[in-house]
């Protein structure tokens, strides 16, 4: 990136500071937007995107460290990583402009300083940050995916779905079991896609309530409702030209799926307390475990919001159809483990390979990852036997609660759950949790009863 092409925010409380540098900048950036108090650093940054940030290092502000400079520093730090930051400092503070270069600033300026020292000081911050960049990015490249392990048909078949996908901006459908991955998938898009620079927001919207989802995804003006005590910008707002990704999409309600569509049709959102829209631009991703098969029952999800969310399908294979991946998977995390907790390299015998080979894996990768843990923590000698490799109850399949095939019974189960499903406007879980089951055992009966 040039300076041509950047965005810089400057903070310093010296209006004529921020005057000199809004002059001499303004004919030489793409933007530049000055601010004399720190206190609206975090406002600033929520709702604009910034290449570089100039900070000064002291101000007359309700900070009163005596090095203000390193405390909002390290606040703009947990805000935004990416964002390039120099500070401003007087002769004096040297010494501290130093400690921040040790807390993740770029560089600094001494003022008073020469215009071409300013510009050629962005400019090789600009230079400097591209070219690590860029040497991450292929390193990525390289070794992309690189936490999606296997050689698998079905993983070499969707690694290759992934690259084809992933620079585009085409909204994805990730579906699959259970522990299976899907996360990661989501992220390893991002990270080869177009948009890998800016925001990756992850949401669980399926653990939101009608109240939250409006709140955390569309965000809130001060007042809104009885809690709402400060602005808050809503997730979707954030994602604003990043990626946005939505797990457990297919366990929101209706009603929080009309919203959705509203925004995804639109391109903009609106938050709570307000009737001014905000354009977004962001590509979706979202993820679910229930069958495409099953979302498409009008009961439960909307067509139309459907095929908004699902320009391309990726279905994520269950680690029972992977074969030899279960041992790459084993290997990688026998090595993350030993690091962990100090362990001497450990290898698996063939009794514990068959084990593993054998077993079908209902919690999938998540399971076998905790498995592998276990087995680390508790290995005795360096080779790890069948005896070994614990599975953990928690996946072992839940007996289903005898259900009559015909008659009276069988008919009353099935009005009973279409019942509580449209009480609970399609929500799977809640319906589940209403009737005392395991959402497994609710999806078996929407099966039998072809709900």
């Amino acid at each position: 990136m040039n300076l041509r092409q950047a965005s810089i925010l400057v903070v310093d409380d010296d209006r004529d500071v921020l005057t000199a540098v809004r002059l001499l900048l303004k004919p030489e950036v793409k933007a530049i937007v000055t601010e004399p108090n720190p206190e609206n650093l975090r406002r600033i940054l929520m709702e604009n995107r910034f290449d570089m940030l100039l900070l000064d290092m002291n101000f007359f502000s309700s900070i009163n460290t005596g090095n203000e400079g390193l405390y909002w520093l390290k606040q703009v730090r947990t805000w935004d990583a990416k964002v390039q930051i120099i500070m401003i400092t007087a002769y004096a503070d040297i010494d501290l402009a130093i400690r921040c270069l040790k807390e993740g600033a770029t560089d600094f300026l001494v003022k008073p300083w020469h215009n071409e020292q300013l510009l050629q000081t962005l400019t090789e911050a600009l230079e400097k940050h591209a070219n690590a960049a860029k040497n991450k990015t292929d390193e990525k490249v390289q070794k992309s995916p690189v936490e999606v392990i296997g050689d698998s048909e079905q993983m070499l078949h969707l690694f290759r779905k992934m690259e084809k996908i992933a620079p585009t901006d085409a909204n994805v459908l990730i579906l699959g079991e259970n522990g299976t991955g899907k996360d990661m998938i989501a992220n390893t898009i991002y990270r080869l896609s177009l948009r890998k620079d800016r925001p990756f927001i992850k949401v669980d919207v399926g653990a939101l309530t009608d109240t939250l989802f409006e709140s955390e995804l569309f965000g809130h003006k001060k007042g809104a409702f009885t809690d709402a005590r400060e602005d808050r910008t809503g997730l979707i707002e954030a994602a604003n030209e990043g990626t946005l990704f939505l797990d457990e999409i297919g366990n929101i309600s209706l009603q929080q799926q009309a919203k959705l569509l509203t925004v995804l049709q639109n391109r903009q959102v609106t938050r709570l307390g307000t009737n001014t829209p905000v354009p977004v631009d962001l590509r979706l991703i979202t993820a679910t475990n229930v069958p495409l098969t099953e979302l498409a029952n009008e009961r439960r999800f909307r067509k139309d919001l459907i095929y908004r969310i699902n320009t391309v399908e990726i279905m994520v294979p269950p680690l029972r159809e992977r074969g030899n991946d279960v041992l790459l998977l084993t290997a990688h995390f026998l090595r993350l483990y030993t690091a962990k907790y100090l362990k001497p390299e450990l290898k698996l015998s063939d009794s514990a390979k068959t084990k593993l080979m054998q077993y079908h894996f209902p919690g999938n990768v998540r399971e076998l990852q905790y498995a592998v843990e276990r087995a680390v923590i508790m290995a005795d000698n360096d080779t790890l036997k069948d005896d070994d490799i614990v599975f953990s109850p928690i996946e072992q399949k839940t007996p289903d609660i005898p259900v009559v095939q015909s008659g009276q019974l069988g008919h009353l189960e099935r009005n009973a759950i279409l019942q509580i499903i449209d009480k609970n406007q399609g929500n799977i879980s809640k319906a589940a949790k209403e009737l005392g089951l395991t959402r497994a055992a609710l999806y078996r009966r929407l099966e039998k009863y072809e709900i």
